[in-house]
């Protein structure tokens, strides 16, 4: 099925998910030194809410887990403010023209981080024949994916790591660049272990102070991590559909999708 996005054709039956899927399992990956997430049937007595065991006709599963330590999930300013905000009220809209970039993160220190210039580049660079027509595009999302680009990040422990990070010099320069949406492949666009400071969720948000928000913090503006990238995926335009779950919650788990225009 071909649709036209903003002048675009992209093909629906060709969806390209950059997800990780939520199981119980050790292979999901983990962050924020939680346990893994539980998948279990309800039990009243000796009911079991399972048709394997013999005794319920459906499978009635409890699920327990964090959007923000569990895999893939999208996050709006709420995420750190002292007033509630929801995701689910602040993304309206989900298609997305979008740019995916891989970059290598820098070792500065102990830390390796993703600069400005490294956005900065990744993001001048176009195909030729896309480069006219994509002039008058706005860019809306930014898709970063790091090297090395290991299958291990769909099942990795994350926590106590010290996992990359994106620098505040580069959220600032992603959010003057009018980008809404950024989705990565890390448990966090800031360092693990930061005392608190969140420089670049407070640089890509426009939050200047987290108990009294300014009027131009971006309210509509979402940070979607721990994506996974495959090699694969060519670097380039897509458009995006970026979906939650309808949780009234800073965060929900996310599936985004990528279609080539």
């Amino acid at each position: 099925m071909i649709a036209k996005i903003n002048n675009f054709e992209i093909d629906l039956s060709k969806p390209i998910d950059i997800s990780i899927p939520l199981t119980n399992t050790d292979e999901n990956p983990i962050a924020w030194y939680i346990e893994k997430p539980s998948i279990e049937p309800v039990v009243f007595g000796d009911w079991i809410g399972k048709v394997s065991e013999g005794k319920s006709s459906t499978n009635f599963n409890n699920i327990f887990f964090n959007p923000h330590g569990h895999g893939t999930h999208t996050e709006c300013l709420g995420h750190i403010t002292n007033d509630f905000y929801s995701i689910n009220q602040s993304l309206k809209q989900f298609f997305f023209f979008a740019k995916l970039i891989t970059v290598e993160p820098e070792k500065i220190g102990e830390d390796f981080v993703i600069t400005k210039e490294q956005v900065q580049k990744a993001l001048s660079a176009s195909p030729d024949s896309y480069r006219d027509r994509l002039s008058v595009t706005k860019l809306e999302a930014i898709i970063i994916r790091t090297l090395p680009n290991q299958k291990e990040k769909k099942s990795r422990k994350y926590s106590n790591t010290n996992p990359p990070y994106l620098s505040e010099d580069a959220a600032i320069f992603i959010r003057e660049s009018e980008i809404q949406h950024l989705l990565i492949d890390l448990p966090s666009v800031d360092r693990e272990h930061d005392e608190g400071k969140l420089l670049a969720h407070k640089a890509f948000w426009n939050v200047k102070d987290t108990h009294n928000l300014n009027p131009d913090a971006r309210f509509n503006a979402t940070i979607t991590e721990m994506i996974y990238v495959s090699d694969e995926i060519e670097d380039g335009n897509y458009i995006l559909n970026l979906q939650i779950a309808s949780f009234e919650n800073d965060a929900s788990p996310s599936k985004p999708i990528l279609y080539k225009i």
